[in-house]
């Protein structure tokens, strides 16, 4: 498996009211298809599409409910387009039936998005006020 593209197609950030949790991170696959690139002779090119959600929610403590009112989000959606072997291709789209992928193909393109995506939300964490979803660093004294 060989990554050809990273491309988004969307991007969101919101504080919707005071945020007094981290957020919960979510990444899922969203779909896959084949993408017809020329260059490629004695591979297929496959897209699969992403979705990146860092949800802030908090619990709402009422007597009967635990419902959880959004605080905010940041959210991105993008493909990654990747090139694959026949026999790469036959496992991926047999596996794709049930929603999943193959974890030699799904923890790659897990740490590209994330290595992707961390820094722009950051970013965009700190642009619109919300807590960072991952620990900054920090100098200190001994």
């Amino acid at each position: 498996m060989q990554v050809l593209g990273f491309n988004f197609t969307k991007i969101l950030a919101e504080k919707i009211s005071k945020v007094t949790k981290p957020p919960v991170t979510n990444i899922e696959f969203i779909g896959m298809e084949k993408e017809r690139v020329d260059f490629l002779k004695e591979t297929e090119a496959v897209k699969v599409s992403f979705k990146y959600d860092l949800i802030y929610e908090s619990e709402r403590k009422e007597e009967d409910s635990k419902e959880r009112t959004r605080e905010g989000n940041v959210l991105f959606e993008g493909n990654v387009i990747i090139s694959l072997n026949k026999d790469e291709l036959k496992e991926i789209t047999k596996s794709w039936k049930k929603k999943s992928l193959p974890e030699d193909v799904k923890i790659p393109i897990f740490n590209l998005i994330l290595r992707r995506c961390t820094p722009k939300a950051v970013q965009l964490q700190d642009e619109i006020n919300l807590p960072f979803h991952v620990p900054m660093p920090r100098v200190g004294r001994n």
